[in-house]
C-alpha cells in the first residue's frame, strides 16, 4: 500500500548496530522464549566462554509444515554446517518412549557468506499429527558444535488420523473426529513499517507475543515481512508528543539498495525477542508483497524516488527477493520446483513463491505471489485482462483448488480483492479500480478465477490478506455485484502487527463486497504504542466450523464470525 511516515524523520541520529548485534548474537533465542520481554541490550556475563563458538543470532524458525514434512531454518554467526535434532514429544514436552517414539538427527547444508550464513533443512517422511522438540546448532569447520537453540512444532494431521480431542485436550461430543478439527492458526502482515521499529520501552513488537499466546499451530505472514523502503531513526515524536525510541542498525537507517541492506532488514526484525520466541514455536507460511523491495513496485518500474541511487526496480527486487528467500522458512524441495540456489556462475536463482501447503483433510493453504508477475500500476480500466497473478499462476490456482479434497481452501493473498488501494492520484496498486461496473484490467484475471471455482463446484473458499493496515470482514456475493458468475465467499483482512495504522479504504463494487466489519486507526500513521489498532486474525478449525476472529495486539477480540461448510 502507499505508505507515509508519521514524522519527518532524519538520519542524523543513528545507533550503530555492530555492538548491539554482537551482543544479541550471544543471547540464545530459547532463553527468551515465552518471556514476552525485549532482548537485553548487552551480552550476559560469561560470554567469553563461547566467544569463538558459532551462535544463532536470529534464533530459529520452521515453516511450510505439512502432515509429513517441515522446513527448519536458522542463521549462524559464521561458516558452519547446520544440524537439527528432532524428537517426538507429548504435549507436556516429554520425549515419547515406545509407541510413538521418533528421533532423527539431520545434517543440513553449510551456511556460508554466500547465503548470509542462513541455512535450511527440508525434512520429509515425518509422522503426522506429532509434536516435535527441535534443536538446531551449527558445527564449524573444525568439527566443534556451537550454541544450540530449541523450539517445537507439530506436523499436520493426515486423512487417517483421529483423536477425539481438541486443541487443548477437550473431548468433542459425538465421539472421534478428525484431529484436523483441533487446528488453529493466526495471520497478519506489516512488520516494522512507517518508522515504527523495535521499541524496547514498550516491550518490543508486542503483537507477536499476543499471537504466540493463542498457541496457534501455524502462522501466515501475509506480506510486508520487512520494510526495506522505510528508514528507521532512533527517535520519532508521536502525534501526542510522546517519544518513540527505536533500536536502529546501520542497515535500516536508509532505504535498502544493496543486498547487504536488504539482508539487514531481516536481521533487524529478528532482533525482537517476541518474534524470535514465536518463530521458535510456531511454523511460518510466508507471502511477500511490495515493501520487501519498495512501495507499490511492479516489474520493470523505474523509480523517481530521490532517496534511491539504484532506480531500476528489477535490480532492487532481485536483491530483496534473495534476502527474503534466505530468511523465510519456505519449502524449496527440488521435487516440487527448482529451489532458490546459486548457479555455476555464482548467480542466485529464485525459487517459485506461490505454493500449496496441505494441512490435512480439512484444510489446504494456497499461498499466492501477487508481485512477481504484476502488470504496471495504471488506473486499472483496460478493456483486456492485465496481470496480478499471471497466467501460469492462474492456471495453477484453478487446477489445485479445484482438485483439493480438503473441506476448507484458504487462499493466502498479499493484496485484497475489493479494497481500493491507490498508487498516487490515478493509478491503482491492487486490482480494484474504483469502477463498480463490469471487470476491467486486473479484475478480469480474478473474475476468471472466481468463475472457474464456480464452474468446478469448488466449495468453502476463504480469502485471507493484510496490506491495508486495518482489519475488516468482507462478504462477496453475486446478488450485489456487477459481475455475477461466481459463488459467494468471505475475505478477512488483518494487520498491521508492528507498523502504522491506516484506513478504512473505499470499496469497489465489481464483485459485490459487503463490509460486515472494519476497524482502523484513529489517524493515518498511528503508532503501535498501545496496540489497540494493531491487528491479527485467528482461525479455530473444528470438525464442522471455521471460526474467524479479528484481534488487536493486546489479544482482545474485536470481531468474530463462525463459518459452516457447504457440502
Amino acid at each position: 500500500m502507499t505508505s507515509t511516515s508519521p514524522a519527518d524523520v532524519s538520519r542524523r541520529t543513528i545507533v550503530k548496530g555492530s555492538v548491539l548485534a554482537a551482543a544479541l548474537a550471544a543471547v540464545p533465542a530459547a532463553a527468551q522464549a515465552g518471556t514476552g520481554q525485549a532482548a537485553p541490550r548487552h551480552a550476559p556475563a560469561g560470554i567469553a566462554l563461547v566467544r569463538n563458538r558459532l551462535t544463532l543470532p536470529s534464533g530459529i524458525a520452521t515453516g511450510d509444515v505439512t502432515p509429513d514434512s517441515a522446513v527448519m531454518w536458522s542463521r549462524a554467526s559464521g561458516t558452519g554446517r547446520m544440524t537439527a535434532i528432532l524428537r517426538a514429544v507429548d504435549d507436556g514436552g516429554e520425549v515419547l518412549r515406545g509407541r510413538g517414539a521418533f528421533e532423527r538427527v539431520l545434517r543440513g547444508p553449510r551456511a556460508t557468506q554466500a547465503s548470509d550464513f542462513t541455512a535450511k533443512i527440508h525434512a520429509g517422511n515425518l509422522p503426522s499429527n506429532t509434536r516435535f522438540a527441535l534443536e538446531i546448532s551449527f558445527e564449524d569447520d573444525g568439527g566443534a558444535s556451537g550454541e544450540s537453540v530449541r523450539g517445537t512444532f507439530r506436523t499436520a494431521p493426515d486423512a487417517g488420523t483421529y483423536n477425539g480431542r481438541g486443541r487443548n485436550g477437550d473431548s468433542h461430543k459425538g465421539g472421534d473426529v478428525p484431529s484436523s478439527s483441533a487446528q488453529s492458526f493466526v495471520w497478519t502482515g506489516d512488520t516494522a513499517g512507517q518508522g515504527w521499529g523495535i521499541n524496547e520501552e514498550i516491550g518490543g513488537m508486542r503483537g507477536y507475543r499476543a499471537m504466540h499466546q493463542t498457541r496457534p499451530d501455524f502462522f501466515i505472514h501475509s506480506g510486508d515481512t520487512v520494510y526495506a523502503d522505510g528508514p528507521l531513526t532512533e527517535t520519532v515524536v508521536e502525534k501526542d508528543g510522546q517519544v518513540w525510541r527505536n533500536l536502529v542498525t546501520e542497515e535500516v537507517s536508509k532505504v535498502a539498495e544493496t543486498l547487504t541492506e536488504f539482508r539487514g532488514r531481516h536481521r533487524y526484525n529478528s532482533m525482537d525477542a517476541n518474534m524470535r520466541a514465536m518463530f521458535a514455536d510456531v511454523p511460518v507460511i510466508a507471502n511477500w508483497d511490495d515493501h520487501e523491495t519498495t512501495n507499490n513496485w511492479y516489474p520493470g518500474e523505474i523509480l523517481e524516488d530521490p532517496r534511491y541511487t539504484v532506480r531500476d526496480v528489477n535490480t532492487l527486487a532481485a536483491r530483496g527477493r534473495q534476502a527474503w528467500q534466505e530468511n523465510m522458512p519456505i519449502a524449496e524441495s527440488a521435487a516440487l520446483w527448482r529451489p532458490g540456489t546459486f548457479d555455476d556462475a555464482g548467480q542466485y536463482q529464485p525459487a517459485r513463491i506461490y505454493r500449496k501447503i496441505s494441512r490435512g483433510p480439512q484444510l489446504d493453504i494456497f499461498c499466492l505471489d501477487m508481485r512477481t508477475f504484476k502488470s504496471p500500476n495504471t488506473d486499472g480500466k483496460e478493456a483486456y485482462a492485465t496481470n496480478i497473478l499471471g497466467q501460469e499462476q492462474v492456471d495453477w490456482l484453478i487446477r489445485e483448488v479445484s482438485k483439493s479434497k480438503a473441506t476448507w481452501k484458504v487462499i493466502a493473498a498479499d493484496l485484497p480483492l475489493g479494497i481500493i488501494v491507490p498508487d498516487g492520484a490515478v493509478n491503482q496498486e491492487s486490482l480494484a479500480n474504483r469502477d463498480p461496473g463490469a471487470p476491467l484490467g486486473r479484475e478480469l484475471e480474478i473474475a476468471g478465477v472466481l468463475s472457474a471455482f464456480k464452474r468446478n463446484r469448488v466449495k468453502n473458499v476463504v480469502w485471507l490478506t493484510a496490506d491495508v493496515h486495518y482489519c475488516a470482514a468482507h462478504h462477496y456475493s453475486p446478488e450485489r455485484a456487477a459481475f455475477t458468475d461466481f459463488d459467494p465467499f468471505w475475505e478477512f483482512v488483518a494487520g498491521p502487527i508492528a507498523a502504522g495504522s491506516f484506513g478504512p479504504n473505499a470499496m469497489d463494487g465489481t464483485f459485490g463486497p459487503e463490509v460486515v466489519f472494519s476497524k482502523a486507526g484513529r489517524f493515518p500513521g498511528e503508532s503501535p504504542r498501545d496496540g489497540e489498532n494493531q491487528f491479527f486474525g485467528h482461525v479455530q478449525l473444528d470438525s464442522d466450523t471455521f471460526t474467524v476472529s479479528l484481534r488487536n495486539a493486546n489479544g482482545a477480540t474485536v470481531f468474530s464470525k463462525v463459518l459452516t461448510p457447504e457440502r
